[in-house]
């Protein structure tokens, strides 16, 4: 008789394919280029003299930058995970998801509004959006998108296609939503293994100046290996700012992709 498969095996499967290399995210009838940090604020310095009001906090023309973000929660392991980003002063990216999490975790979504991180979406239910219909990928994202604003009173602007793909149908959707799409350039791989140490090493390896790191709070390894990660590369000199900060004083638009 064939042994059930385990819970986290079975979420493993299920998201942990998010997290692809990014060189086979973008799938469909074209691929879609890519926008990268450098080029959003360079573009934006262009266009007109950018006020300093318009860097936030942090001018990453200048400071070596870089974006902590994690997708598929909120979970049970997000309450250690903000605690720890507080005291380190650390601010995130989330890419939540609706189904099972959004819904289960309303207040966590909204801590991190409230403390700082930006609340993004990773669909409804991580169904793959190039593999169903046009109607069901704009509900996937319609309704993460309502879910949030209800709890935070504002609508995300960001969001991460599960796996990272994406295709023209995909793109269009989400200019018509008001949502850009956002990939990234370090992942650690943390749905393989629940070894923080190894998920540290892989980050760290990986990391350079405006990197968009990729995690998931919804596995057990992950949330340990934040401090270290944080620690380390502070040491190297990174500030840790959210996606839009790092794109300031340009902004992402929605349609477009980013990494």
């Amino acid at each position: 008789m064939r042994k059930p498969v385990p819970r986290l095996h079975r979420r493993t499967t299920f998201l942990g394919l998010s997290a692809l290399a990014a060189t086979v995210a973008l799938t469909g009838c074209t691929k879609l280029d890519t926008v990268s940090p450098s080029t959003v604020r360079k573009d934006a310095a262009n266009a007109e003299a950018a006020d300093q009001g318009a860097f936030g906090t942090v001018d990453c023309r200048k400071a070596k930058c870089i974006a902590l973000t994690f997708d598929a929660g909120p979970s049970e392991n997000t309450p250690r995970l903000l605690k720890i980003l507080k005291q380190k002063a650390v601010p995130a990216t989330f890419f939540t998801l609706g189904k099972n999490h959004i819904v289960k975790y309303p207040e966590l979504v909204k801590q991190m509004d409230a403390e700082g991180h930006e609340v993004a979406s990773h669909t409804w239910s991580h169904k793959i959006l190039t593999k169903i219909e046009p109607a069901e990928a704009r509900a996937e994202l319609e309704r993460p998108n309502r879910a949030i604003e209800k709890l935070i009173g504002k609508k995300p602007t960001l969001m991460r296609p599960p796996q990272g793909r994406t295709n023209d149908t995909v793109n269009k959707i989400s200019r018509d939503l008001g949502l850009s799409e956002i990939l990234w350039t370090v992942t650690a791989k943390d749905y393989t293994t629940n070894d923080s140490a190894l998920i540290q090493k892989r980050v760290l390896e990986q990391s350079s100046r405006d990197g968009i790191i990729l995690l998931h709070d919804i596995y057990k390894g992950t949330v340990p290996a934040v401090p270290g990660i944080i620690d380390e590369l502070k040491k190297r000199g990174y500030v840790f700012v959210t996606v839009p900060q790092l794109l300031a004083p340009g902004k992402a638009e929605a349609g477009k992709v980013y990494r």
